[in-house]
C-alpha cells in the first residue's frame, strides 16, 4: 500500500523524478572531478557553480515534492542542467574529460517529461553542448586537438536524443490510451451508480406505497380492535407491527434519502450521524460544513453510510468523528474512530474472500476521479478520508 502511494506520488509529475535523480548525478560529478587530478582553468568559479548547483538542487527537490508545478518547469529544469554542465566543463580545464560522461545521462531524465518535441530539443541541445565543450577545450589548449572519437560520441548522443524522443512519444501514446480507458471506466461507474439510484428510488417508492402502507393500515385496524377488546397479546402484536414499520421506513430512507435530494449533503450526513448514535449508542463528534449539493453528493452519502456501518459492525469504538468540508472544488469526507483498527493491506484480500464493501467503495471513488485514503493499524483506530 505504501509503495503504491509512493509510485502514484512520483507518477503525478515527472519533474519529481528528475528532481530526485539530479542529486545522485551531482554527487557523481563531485566524485569524478575530485579523483581526476588536473589543474582547473578557473577553480574558484568551478567550485562556486557546483556549490550553487548542489544547493539549488536540494531546495528544488523540496519545492517539487511539496506541491504540483507548472508543466513548463519540467523542461526548464532540464535546460538548466544542460547549461550548468556546459558551464562546469567550460571552466574546469582538464577535468572536462571527467564530466563528459554526464552528457549521456541527461537525455534519460528528459524522457520522463512525456513531451516529445521538448525532449527532442533538449536532447539535441545536450549533443550540441557536448560538441561545443570539446571545441572550446581544443581551442583553449593547443596541445589538445579535436579527436575523431568526439564525433562518434556526438553521434551516440544524437542517437540517444532520437531514442529518448521516441520513448517519450510512446509514453505519451500509452498515457493517452490509459486516460481514455480511465474515462470509459469513469463513465461506466457513473452510469452504474445512476442505475443503482434509479432502481433504489423505484424500490423505495414500491415499499413506501405498498408494504408500508398496508402495514400502517393493519396497525390502525388493530388499534380499533384493541379499543374494543383490550388484550396483552394484541399489545405485543401492535409493538411488532410498529417495529416492522419503523424498519421499513429506515430501509426506504436508506434506499432513497429524500433529505439528500431536497436539502443537500450536509443535512443528509447529519441524519446518518443521528441514526448511528441512536442505534449504536456511540457518541459522534460531527464537524460538518455546509457543502450544498456537490455533483458527487450521492457517492459521498453512500461512502458516509458505508463507513459508519463498518464502524458499527467491526470497530468496537467508543468515539467516532465525522468531518465534511469543502476545499476549493473538492469535497472531503472524513470518518475516524478509536476502535480496533485493521491492516489496510487486507482490503485486497477481503475482496478475494467475498467481503467487497470497502474495496467496492474505493473502486467507485477512484473510478470517478476521487481518492480514498485509509490510515489504520490494529489496535490504533481507523481514519478514512474520501475526496471527490
Amino acid at each position: 500500500m505504501a509503495s503504491s502511494r509512493l509510485v502514484d506520488f512520483f507518477a503525478t509529475q515527472p519533474v519529481r523524478v528528475s528532481a530526485v535523480l539530479r542529486l545522485p548525478l551531482i554527487g557523481l560529478i563531485i566524485v569524478l572531478v575530485s579523483v581526476w587530478e588536473v589543474d582547473h582553468w578557473l577553480p574558484a568559479v568551478y567550485a562556486v557553480i557546483l556549490s550553487v548547483y548542489a544547493a539549488a538542487a536540494v531546495v528544488w527537490l523540496v519545492v517539487v515534492l511539496r506541491g504540483p508545478m507548472p508543466r513548463w518547469v519540467e523542461w526548464a529544469s532540464t535546460a538548466v542542467d544542460v547549461l550548468v554542465l556546459v558551464a562546469l566543463c567550460a571552466v574546469s580545464g582538464g577535468a572536462t574529460a571527467a564530466l563528459l560522461p554526464v552528457f549521456f545521462l541527461l537525455p534519460i531524465s528528459i524522457a520522463f517529461q512525456d513531451r516529445p518535441i521538448l525532449t527532442a530539443l533538449l536532447a539535441s541541445g545536450t549533443a550540441l553542448g557536448y560538441l561545443g565543450v570539446w571545441i572550446l577545450y581544443s581551442k583553449r589548449d593547443d596541445r589538445v586537438g579535436l579527436p575523431n572519437i568526439v564525433y562518434m560520441h556526438v553521434g551516440f548522443l544524437a542517437w540517444l536524443a532520437v531514442a529518448t524522443t521516441a520513448l517519450s512519444f510512446v509514453l505519451v501514446r500509452r498515457s493517452a490510451r490509459v486516460q481514455a480507458l480511465l474515462e470509459v471506466r469513469r463513465r461506466l461507474v457513473s452510469e452504474s451508480t445512476r442505475a443503482d439510484d434509479l432502481r433504489n428510488a423505484e424500490l423505495a417508492e414500491h415499499l413506501h406505497d405498498g408494504p408500508l402502507q398496508t402495514l400502517l393500515a393493519a396497525r390502525l385496524d388493530l388499534d380499533e380492535i384493541r379499543e374494543r377488546n383490550p388484550d396483552p397479546a394484541l399489545d405485543r402484536v401492535r409493538a411488532a407491527l410498529q417495529e416492522t414499520a419503523t424498519g421499513l421506513r429506515s430501509t426506504v430512507t436508506a434506499l432513497h434519502p429524500q433529505v439528500l435530494a431536497q436539502l443537500g449533503l450536509t443535512p443528509a450526513v447529519q441524519e446518518l450521524v443521528r441514526q448511528f448514535e441512536s442505534r449504536n449508542h456511540i457518541p459522534v463528534v460531527a464537524d460538518l460544513d455546509d457543502v450544498g449539493h456537490p455533483p458527487s453528493q450521492s457517492l459521498l452519502y453512500r461512502a458516509a453510510r458505508e463507513l459508519l456501518a463498518n464502524v458499527s459492525k467491526h470497530a468496537k469504538a467508543t468515539t467516532v468523528t465525522v468531518g465534511l468540508h469543502r476545499k476549493g472544488e473538492r469535497t472531503v469526507l472524513t470518518v475516524a474512530d478509536d476502535g480496533a483498527g485493521f491492516d489496510p493491506s487486507t482490503v485486497a484480500r477481503s475482496v478475494a474472500e467475498g467481503h467487497i464493501g470497502l474495496a467496492s467503495l474505493q473502486v467507485r471513488i477512484e473510478a470517478t476521479g476521487g481518492t480514498m485514503a485509509i490510515s489504520s493499524k490494529p489496535g490504533a483506530g481507523t481514519q478514512i478520508t474520501v475526496t471527490l
